[in-house]
C-alpha cells in the first residue's frame, strides 16, 4: 500500500538515532528499514512453513514448474476472534456461579413443565382451534423476537392474549432475546463453508459472551449454518441494515427518483414509494434480513434471537468475508486446438 509505505518512510525518517547523518545516508537507512518492514507483512517473502529452507515464493515457483501452469495466491482475509472488541474484565468465579445457577434454573423449570404437560395435553385434545391473526402474530414477535411458529402456537395456547402467550414463551426460553443484546460478546468461533468444488468460500465470525457456550453444540451448528447461509446467498454484503453506507443508499434513492415509471406521481407519493423500493434493495444484501436456509419460516435475525433466548447469552453475527473464485478476473478465451499442438511442439 502506498499510503501505508510513505507514513513509515515519514515516521522512520524523523527517528532520533537518524537525525544526525547525512541526508543521503538516512534516505539509504530509511528506506531499508521501509523495505523491512514492508517483506515482514508480505506473504511471499515469509519462510515455507513446509520447508523454512525456503520462501512462499520460492515454493511457488517449485510447484509451478512442476505443475506446468502458472500459480498464484490472488488474495487472504485473516480472522481472529474478539480482535478490536473491549472485552469487559469480569469475577470468573461469580460467572461460573451465575451461570451454574441458571443452569439450575432451568433444569428445575424444564421438570415442572413435564408435570403440567400430561393433564395438559388431555385438556388441548378436547380444546377446540383458536383462529390466530397474523397481525397479533407480528405483534408477540416484535415483543418477544421469537419465531413466527412459536408466537402463533403460544396464542394459541392463550387464547389471543398476547400478555399471556408472552409468558408461555418465557417459561419454554423462547423470549428474552432483546435483553441480552446489549451485553459483551467478545468469545465464539471463527468457521469456515467451503463449497463443494472448492470455487466458493466463506469466512464467518460468530460472537457469544463465554467459551463455554462457543464449544457447546448448539452455538457450532448456529455458526456452521450462517456460513452456509452466506454462501447461499451470493447478494448478501452485509450483516445488518445497520451496515449500510448512507452515502450508497442516498445514491440509491435518487436513482430511484429520476426513473420514468414514478415522474407523475405526487412528490409525497414518489418519496414513499421509492423508500420502499430503496429498503427492499438493501434489505436483499443484508444477512440478517434473509429466509433462514434451515428454516424458511423465518429469518437469520430471528433464528439468531431464538439462539439468544435458548442458550442464555447475547450472540452476534459479527462479519463475515466471501471469495468466488476466479472472481474479477478477466479470462482470456484460447484456441483449445493450437494450445495442444503449442504444447506438443508442432
Amino acid at each position: 500500500d502506498p499510503v501505508m509505505v510513505a507514513r513509515e518512510t515519514e515516521v522512520i525518517k524523523a527517528m532520533e538515532d537518524l537525525q544526525s547523518k547525512p541526508e543521503n545516508i538516512r534516505d539509504q537507512i530509511t528506506a531499508g528499514r521501509v523495505a523491512k518492514l514492508v517483506k515482514e507483512k508480505a506473504l511471499l517473502e515469509q519462510p515455507y512453513i513446509m520447508d523454512p529452507t525456503k520462501t512462499v515464493s520460492q515454493a511457488l515457483v517449485e510447484a509451478i514448474s512442476k505443475l506446468g501452469e502458472n500459480i498464484k495466491i490472488r488474495r487472504f482475509q485473516r480472522f481472529i476472534l474478539g480482535e478490536g472488541i473491549e472485552k469487559k474484565v469480569g469475577d470468573l468465579a461469580k460467572e461460573v456461579e451465575e451461570q451454574t445457577a441458571a443452569m439450575q434454573k432451568q433444569a428445575e423449570e424444564k421438570k415442572d413443565e413435564k408435570k403440567e404437560e400430561a393433564p395438559a395435553a388431555e385438556a388441548s385434545a378436547e380444546k377446540p382451534k383458536v383462529a390466530v391473526s397474523a397481525k397479533a402474530v407480528k405483534a408477540l414477535r416484535d415483543k418477544t423476537g421469537a419465531g413466527m411458529m412459536d408466537c402463533k402456537k403460544a396464542l394459541a395456547e392463550s387464547n389471543n392474549d398476547v400478555q399471556a402467550a408472552e409468558d408461555f414463551l418465557r417459561k419454554k426460553g423462547i423470549a428474552g432475546a432483546a435483553k441480552k443484546a446489549g451485553r459483551t460478546a467478545a468469545e465464539g468461533l471463527v468457521v469456515q463453508y467451503i463449497h463443494p468444488g472448492s470455487r466458493m468460500g466463506v469466512l464467518l465470525e460468530l460472537n457469544c459472551e463465554t467459551d463455554f457456550v462457543a464449544r457447546g453444540e448448539k452455538f457450532t451448528d448456529l455458526a456452521d449454518s450462517l456460513a452456509m447461509q452466506v454462501a447461499a446467498n451470493p447478494e448478501v454484503e452485509y450483516v445488518s441494515m445497520d451496515e449500510v453506507d448512507p452515502a450508497a443508499r442516498e445514491r440509491e434513492f435518487q436513482m430511484e427518483m429520476s426513473r420514468e415509471d414514478l415522474a407523475n406521481k405526487p412528490e409525497n407519493i414518489r418519496e414513499q414509494i421509492v423508500k420502499g423500493r430503496v429498503d427492499k434493495i438493501f434489505k436483499e444484501r443484508a444477512l440478517l434480513e434473509q429466509d433462514y436456509i434451515m428454516d424458511n419460516s423465518k429469518t437469520v435475525g430471528q433464528a439468531v434471537k431464538e439462539a439468544i433466548a435458548n442458550i442464555g447469552e447475547n450472540i452476534v453475527v459479527r462479519r463475515f468475508t466471501k471469495f468466488k473464485l476466479g472472481e474479477g478476473l478477466e479470462k482470456k478465451a484460447d484456441n483449445f486446438a493450437e494450445e495442444v499442438a503449442a504444447q506438443m511442439g508442432q
